[in-house]
């Protein structure tokens, strides 16, 4: 009998807000799941990613974490990176970028999972073409297992519904979108077994403008003038993400379910 890998992606993890909410979800919700990947290029404040929340991820029951162009934030990502073994930035980086670009995880029965991270080009900061990277990527993990799963962080729906249509040519088991923390209604499973969703959006302040506080986004936007965006604060937490079943023997994905929960937190839980 073919095993069904139940698969939990977590959208862009916010601040603190993104954080607790995640730490309570899996709490309740983590049991269901084989394995939980998160994006979490955000999760310090926004802006990168600490060395302790990484540890505070790992613990909350998440497998794997991809990033984005902001997992270089916070200029301590340069010492603990190398040892960070289950996170891995944007495979289209340089030669010589610190960290991997992807990665072989095992589930906790055995089963190993390929999981790449790549960068769009349009709208976004200058960086490595990722189309040949990708596919020459997809069949080296093929060689070590049948699933394998991108995370292509990318601002135009135009390139990542192309991203999905490229990989999977070359048999991918999902690629699911992030960077715009915006989620969208068009998840679904490609003819040859490709789960795809353009953006799975986000985890954290649910009455905000993508995570970010209302007022200074809005003042920004309308003054023109630089100013550094802060965390929403409210208490209601917005939880986005995808479940995603896969047969491990073929990898190929036989559903894709959005999640869209509103998460309401006491004081003494924030």
């Amino acid at each position: 009998m073919n095993k069904k890998l139940k698969i939990l992606f977590l959208g862009d993890i916010v601040g603190r807000p993104g954080r607790v909410g995640a730490r309570e979800f899996l709490k309740e919700h983590g049991c269901n799941y084989d394995f939980v990947i998160a994006n979490v290029e955000n999760a310090s404040h926004g802006y990168g990613l600490t060395d302790r929340n990484y540890f505070d991820l790992s613990r909350y029951g998440i497998h794997a974490m991809t990033s984005g162009n902001h997992i270089w934030d916070r200029k301590e990502i340069f010492e603990y990176i190398h040892h960070a073994d289950k996170l891995i930035r944007p495979l289209n980086y340089p030669e010589g970028t610190p960290g991997k670009g992807s990665s072989i995880f095992k589930t906790d029965n055995g089963i190993s999972i390929g999981i790449i991270n790549m960068l769009g080009t349009v709208f976004m900061p200058p960086i490595i073409s990722p189309w040949e990277l990708l596919k020459n990527e997809i069949d080296k993990m093929k060689k070590e297992t049948p699933v394998v799963i991108l995370d292509f962080h990318a601002e135009a729906t135009a390139e990542k519904i192309a991203c999905a249509y490229i990989a999977a040519e070359k048999g991918i088991s999902a690629v699911l979108g992030t960077h715009t923390h915006v989620q969208t209604a068009d998840e679904m499973i490609m003819e040859n077994g490709t789960a795809y969703i353009t953006d799975v959006g986000f985890c954290g302040a649910s009455k905000s403008i993508i995570g970010m506080d209302i007022k200074i986004s809005v003042e920004r936007l309308v003054k023109m003038l630089p100013a550094r965006l802060e965390i929403g604060s409210e208490s209601d937490v917005q939880i986005n993400g995808a479940a995603i079943i896969i047969d491990a023997d073929t990898g190929k994905a036989e559903s894709i379910e959005r999640i869209n929960k509103i998460m309401k937190f006491s004081d003494e839980v924030n």
